[in-house]
């Protein structure tokens, strides 16, 4: 098992492998690969998230995130008969951008506040915008602000919890936290760096001091640095914590859907990678910056690259909310028989024609992300009869979402260099059924890579490159093999031609209605 020993610029690395963890929204998961990307040990351990009001979404960053990196690095040391010392480098990422404010002994003052699908902060946004000027904010950091913003939900601490607020030392994100926890640094890469707007300068890669007054200090924020930049190396405490050796170097990391692109070898422009999981991400390796405010930009991991992003509320979310609430049947099978609830519903699905008989659903069922930037939309069902079933319910649930996905695709090939490549990714990619529902809308193919191991399996080479141990960053090539082409039908994308559009007016002709219905619902609650 063991690989050639790992060597770096400087001295020898005392490890053949690395570790990579990631912690998603639902479930954390690890990897500790060898130098060549074969797989020594695999674990993932399931999360929940805390939603205390509407439009709030939570962590709690120490029972949950680094309860599972603790767990995680644990089980895959005794699963691979490794110690900590085998170990060369790690790497880890995390859902971002969040919000977590510290004290200056480095310990939560409150749990992390989730990235865009927590909307509480709608009213700091317009107050920012009104303030600093909408135009000023996109060409400063490349991002108009959004629910994703980190700098409106700083302001929301300030305006909502002011105590809090004032005694924060800092405002870290959850990869910066874990990295705290391994190292006693808390350094953000440049890549989530862009989330923090209206504070980051994506032209002078720095916090902006102009900006920052709005919100906090810019001492109160993270060191900015690239990825696979060195923060720190494992602490004595976290060692005893989570296995690993002492002095192990810690790279700075990223966020998990970057992270989940290098995984698949999404690195040189031109290339996309779709993320299929509770949410839908999209990011697209460019040449230059393309700055939109219907988008995210910036630079990307690595030095001279840049990125263009964008990101739906829901996507897996949806399926499952449909799963647990109207398919008891299929549940139940599935504990008795092992079979896929997710698989059963598939299958039935696939017995509708495209369309699903006259039926449209937004699946806006948590606001949504780009390109629409609207925290009020809402998920609806259009066309509903007497003759439809559950199953037609079900195929317009995933067909809402490949509308979705070429709304994006879309709004990123209207700016130039368009994408030409696409990889897909992500827990969705298990339901054939769906990918080929949105090659069939989007009218592109869609390559697998044999590893869908996520975003873990990223931050595992991208720990190695921060090592030295690689030559350069598309070494990623030599670890990813594709083992499936998903081609788009001719026949049924010229169908969904004449039901996109249909999708898209869905929405605006009934915007007015659903905000009221929102804001209802949310004074219902209060």
């Amino acid at each position: 098992m063991r690989g050639r020993r790992a060597r770096r610029q400087g001295g020898v690395v005392s490890g053949d492998f690395l570790l990579g963890i990631d912690v998603g929204t639902s479930a954390s998961k690890g990897v500790i690969v060898d130098l060549d990307g074969t797989v020594v040990a695999e674990h993932t351990v399931s999360h929940g998230v805390s939603m205390p009001r509407p439009g709030w979404a939570e962590h709690d960053a120490d029972a949950v995130w680094w309860r599972d990196f603790c767990a995680v690095s644990q089980a895959l040391l005794a699963q691979s008969g490794l110690q900590g010392e085998d170990i060369a480098a790690i790497g880890c990422s995390a859902i971002a951008p969040c919000v977590l404010p510290v004290d200056a002994a480095g310990r939560p003052m409150r749990p992390a506040i989730l990235y865009g699908i927590d909307t509480r902060s709608a009213r700091q946004i317009q107050d920012l915008e009104r303030e600093l000027g909408p135009d000023r904010i996109l060409q400063t950091g490349g991002c108009a602000l959004s629910t994703q913003s980190v700098g409106p939900k700083i302001r929301w601490l300030h305006d909502e919890e002011p105590e809090t607020y004032a005694r924060a030392d800092k405002f870290l994100t959850s990869t910066s936290y874990l990295v705290y926890r391994l190292t006693g640094e808390a350094p953000v890469d440049y890549y989530t760096g862009l989330a923090y707007g209206p504070l980051f300068n994506v032209h002078e890669l720095d916090w902006d001091a102009e900006m920052c007054p709005a919100v906090v200090e810019p001492e109160r924020l993270p060191r900015l640095g690239w990825t696979t930049e060195i923060a720190g190396s494992v602490r004595r405490e976290a060692a005893a914590e989570t296995g690993l050796a002492p002095g192990t170097p810690v790279i700075i990391g990223t966020a998990d859907a970057s992270a989940e692109a290098v995984s698949v070898g999404v690195v040189a422009p031109g290339q996309m990678m779709i993320m299929y999981g509770s949410t839908m991400f999209f990011l697209q390796v460019r040449p230059s910056l393309t700055v939109d405010r219907r988008l995210w930009a910036g630079v990307y991991l690595f030095e001279r690259t840049y990125a263009l992003a964008a990101g739906m509320a829901t996507s897996g979310s949806v399926t499952r909310w449909f799963r647990d609430e109207l398919a008891a049947g299929e549940v139940a099978i599935e504990r008795e028989t092992g079979a896929s609830a997710y698989e059963l519903l598939a299958r039935a699905a696939a017995e509708i024609a495209p369309g699903a008989e006259g039926l449209i659903v937004l699946p806006y069922f948590a606001g949504e992300r780009t390109p629409l930037d609207d925290p009020l939309a809402r998920g609806v069902i259009a066309g509903l009869t007497l003759a439809h079933t559950r199953a037609h319910v079900y195929r317009a649930v995933l067909e809402g979402t490949a509308f979705g996905v070429r709304h994006n695709l879309e709004t990123m090939a209207g700016l130039g260099d368009a994408p030409t490549e696409l990889t897909a990714v992500g827990g969705g990619t298990r339901n054939h059924l769906w990918l080929q529902i949105v090659s069939d809308v989007v009218g592109l193919p869609q390559c697998i890579p044999a590893q869908a191991l996520g975003a873990a399996y990223g931050d595992a080479f991208l720990a190695g490159h921060g090592a030295g141990l690689f030559k350069d960053y598309r070494a990623i090539g030599d670890w990813v093999k594709v083992i499936d082409t998903v081609e788009p039908s001719i026949a049924t994308n010229a169908r969904y031609e004449g039901i996109y559009p249909l999708y898209r007016a869905l929405y605006e002709d009934s915007r007015e209605t659903v905000h009221a219905l929102a804001r209802l619902g949310a004074a219902w609650k209060e």
